[in-house]
Parts: C-alpha cells; structure tokens; sequence
C-alpha cells in the first residue's frame, strides 16, 4: 500500500492542487494547511486504510505524516 499516495491524494482533495506536485518535503504551511485541517484529513485517512491514527505527534510536512502512519501501521 502507497501511503504517500493516499496522503497525496487526499491532500490535493482538500487543498485543489494536484497530487503530482507534492513531495514529502511539502509542508501543510506551505498548503495553507492548519492543525484543524491537519486533524480532519488524518481522520479522513483513518477511514480509508481502516486504522485508528490518533495524531499524538506534531507533523509538518508530507512525509513526516507518512512516515506516522506507517509508524501506527506497523
């Protein structure tokens, strides 16, 4: 499973960009992304893979929020 691609994806949903321009160093600042929204797409993202993902840490960018799921995946 391509957890960046699902971040990714869900991203570009909520911020009307396309996946293809985010990498992991983008940050959710960058986005116009706050922790509210940061709260409400890890929830989003808890529905598709069917994992609980309480967001227990401070993440930044993309790929500090992929490498936490992976973490809680395990």
């Amino acid at each position: 499973m391509d957890i960046f691609a699902k971040v990714a994806a869900v991203l570009a949903d909520h911020t009307g960009r396309d996946a293809s321009e985010l990498t992991p160093e983008t940050t959710f600042e960058s986005l116009g992304i706050d922790s509210l929204e940061t709260v409400e797409m890890v929830m989003e993202l808890e529905e598709e893979l069917d994992a609980e993902l309480e967001l227990d840490q401070k993440v930044t960018t993309i790929g500090e929020l992929v490498s936490f799921i992976e973490a809680k995946l395990g």
